[in-house]
């Protein structure tokens, strides 16, 4: 497979492309994009949550683990005393950094299901989720960060599968056809309750209309198309390709050649032999 710093190296890449295109259309606001983008980047680590002692699964239980503790702490902030507060924060963080890391690893094997398109549309669903009741953005761009997310990590599991092929050797290795997937078929149990956890996290995803009619609108794809090149100078310096190529050519003297213009209507008829009539 590729290693982390490849992963981070081309989802980086691919979220910046994405981010460029988002920031040209002029969809949402520059201080949104940047976590749309940071939410792209973790997407093309995230499928490595399933490898035991790696960096992106302990960075991703320790972040889940300081987000759930907090939430235990606000939630017995009136309750407790300070010492009892500060007992229950670090015992639940212990508890889901070391004792959820534990529990998962039990119960998942590298390239599984976490490497499939199936937990990539959940990743998706519980992005927007976080984004909307979490973060409080706007539908749009909740759904967004999603889509960035799932972005980056079908990134990821294309990078595994180009790693599955020995191009010197010209053959596959065994690892091929194990990253990109629809779903896990090796463990079906397993495949069918992401399926389920992605159903339910879908009906708490925010109302998809903003981010749909966003996309298929075709003032962004038209103003994509109209923004795609510079319409006179590359940087203001260097002129483009159409403006060299429609600029006429012209000879030592000045005059434009490599064109016939067509004579105007007063030009041809002043040089149209009078009728006898028109003798005086």
């Amino acid at each position: 497979m590729a290693n982390f710093t490849t992963h981070i190296a081309v989802g980086t890449v691919v979220s910046g492309g994405l981010a460029t295109l988002t920031l040209a259309a002029d969809v949402i606001a520059p201080e949104n994009l940047i976590a749309v983008t940071l939410a792209g980047v973790l997407g093309s680590v995230l499928p490595d949550i399933d490898l035991k002692d790696s960096r992106p699964s302990r960075a991703l239980f320790s972040g889940l683990a300081i987000f759930l503790s907090f939430c235990v702490l606000f939630a017995v902030a009136y309750k407790y005393s300070i010492a009892e507060m500060w007992l229950l924060w670090l015992g639940s963080f212990v508890l889901f950094r070391y004792g959820g890391e534990a529990v998962f690893h039990r119960f998942s094997y590298h390239r599984g299901i976490w490497h499939s398109i199936l937990a990539g549309l959940l990743f998706w669903f519980l992005t927007a989720i976080v984004f909307k009741q979490v973060l409080g953005r706007h539908e749009g761009v909740a759904w967004l960060a999603g889509g960035f997310l799932f972005v980056g990590y079908i990134t990821h599991l294309i990078l595994d599968e180009i790693s599955s092929v020995d191009v010197m050797d010209t053959r596959f290795k065994a690892s091929f056809g194990s990253a990109l997937k629809l779903y896990d078929g090796r463990k079906p149990g397993d495949s069918a309750i992401v399926a389920i956890l992605a159903a339910l996290l879908f009906t708490m995803t925010p109302p998809a209309k903003p981010f749909v009619d966003g996309i298929t609108s075709r003032e962004l794809w038209a103003g994509l198309q109209q923004r795609l090149l510079p319409q006179e100078k590359w940087f203001g310096l260097v002129s483009s390709v159409e403006e060299f190529v429609s600029k006429p050519e012209t000879d030592a003297s000045g005059f434009a050649t490599g064109s016939v213009e067509r004579q105007s209507e007063s030009a041809v008829d002043s040089h149209q032999p009078s009728s006898p009539n028109d003798q005086p």
